[in-house]
């Protein structure tokens, strides 16, 4: 059975060496991995992360935060080099942690308006993604890069579209990143979306539609989880959501009423309800 996280931006934001509980926390829960959710990197490092997770028996994952000024298909080379550096401390962070993987949209800024020149844009996000795959490939961490939907990016919102920019980058360590939310809205079939993916769907973020408690939604979970197990995907399913509280992360994915549970209700409902449906799937 795969196994499931939940990411820290459901209890906080910015995470911070402070917050290094949470990985005893999400074990008591009865989760497999903490995804950290990195916004500013001087706040956090390697060793507490270590230590906490050794200790709770847990797994990391690393995903980025793309803010406006880390942004590898921007005009300004100054925020393309600070992509660059952000995106190299994550890896490092991830490789010094022992997570295998840094995932999250690091090829353009979330939420920027569409540029003048998008085929630019695309030539200078794969030849910035070139950059990061080297150190990750140092590193022996993985790349993940993440279709959001067409409210937060222009650049990548499909599959194919990810597929297309991972063949460009032509690494190894670079792969998919699929989140249910966003295949709900752009992908026409979101199970064939994850077949396409195949073997280069390196993380999964099993949220519910309306970004709420996986399972009270309209996800069709049946396929979902069916596709999954069609490639032999045996990475982990983390759920991914977002507290009203944290306000800064709130508004870059506009998020402006709480949903149907927060903290540890949601996530321990989630985890109940992806245990249980992979149950189904395998049976």
């Amino acid at each position: 059975m795969n196994p499931i996280g939940a990411c820290t931006w459901i209890w906080t934001s910015p995470f911070s060496d402070a917050e290094a509980g949470l990985a005893a926390h999400v074990a008591e829960l009865g989760f497999d991995v903490l995804e950290i959710c990195i916004e500013d990197p001087a706040l956090v490092h390697a060793e507490p992360l270590r230590e906490a997770g050794e200790a709770a028996g847990i797994v990391y994952s690393v995903c980025g935060a793309y803010g406006p000024d880390r942004d590898f298909a921007a005009d300004d080379p100054a925020f393309r080099e600070n992509a660059f550096e952000y995106t190299r401390s994550l890896i490092e962070l991830a490789a010094d942690a022992g997570a295998p993987v840094v995932v999250g949209p690091m090829y353009s800024a979330v939420g920027k308006e569409r540029g003048a020149d998008p085929a630019t844009e695309w030539r200078r996000a794969v030849d910035g993604i070139k950059r990061a795959a080297e150190v990750a490939e140092e590193h022996g961490v993985r790349l993940a890069v993440e279709p959001l939907n067409r409210y937060e990016t222009d650049l990548v919102n499909t599959a194919e579209q990810g597929l297309r920019l991972c063949d460009e980058v032509g690494s190894d360590a670079v792969g998919l990143l699929l989140d249910t939310y966003h295949l709900n809205i752009e992908e026409k079939h979101p199970a064939d979306a994850i077949r396409l993916a195949g073997d280069r769907l390196f993380h999964f973020h099993a949220c519910e539609n309306d970004r709420g408690t996986p399972g009270t939604g309209h996800i069709e979970w049946e396929s979902v989880l069916g596709a999954l197990g069609d490639i032999g995907y045996e990475g982990h399913l983390v759920i991914e959501s977002f507290t009203p509280k944290v306000v800064a992360i709130a508004r870059a994915v506009s998020l402006w009423r709480p949903l149907d549970a927060e903290g540890d209700a949601l996530a321990s409902a989630g985890l109940s309800f992806l245990r249980s449906a992979l149950r189904s799937a395998a049976a």
